[in-house]
């Protein structure tokens, strides 16, 4: 009945973007001052899903199916942020990577929050408050 709720692979799917993301943060943070090192970053979710198979559409049922891949397969591509204005030809801005930091501990948070409320519906429909 309860086996999988859609509710609950959105909540994962944020919390492993956000983790993600603020990985390719700290990477770009630690390489500030290296030569040549250009910024790194995915899309924000909400680009990411609304790109993502959407209901009624035809998905993959296994991994030679429709050219593989499935429904819940989500494209975060790295993407690089050519050409630094900085002297050493280095696109790390510590302003912009600090900012991001920010919107992903925020999109974390959110993805906890959804995770916990729909626990706590979950229980309620069950009677186990």
């Amino acid at each position: 009945m309860f086996k999988e709720l859609n509710v609950f692979k959105i909540a994962y799917s944020m919390a492993t973007h956000a983790g993600k993301r603020q990985a390719l943060v700290a990477q770009n943070i630690a390489n500030a001052d290296t030569p040549g090192y250009n910024a790194k970053d995915i899309k924000p979710f909400k680009e990411v899903y609304a790109q993502r198979a959407r209901p009624g559409d035809m998905i993959a049922s296994r991994a030679n199916h429709l050219n593989g891949g499935s429904g819940a397969d989500l494209n975060w591509a790295v993407t690089e942020q050519r050409g630094g204005s900085d002297p050493n030809d280095n696109s790390v801005s510590l302003e912009a990577e600090i900012l991001k930091g920010v919107e992903v501990k925020r999109q974390h948070d959110r993805a906890l929050a959804i995770y916990k409320s729909s626990m706590k519906v979950l229980r309620a429909s069950l009677g186990k408050n």
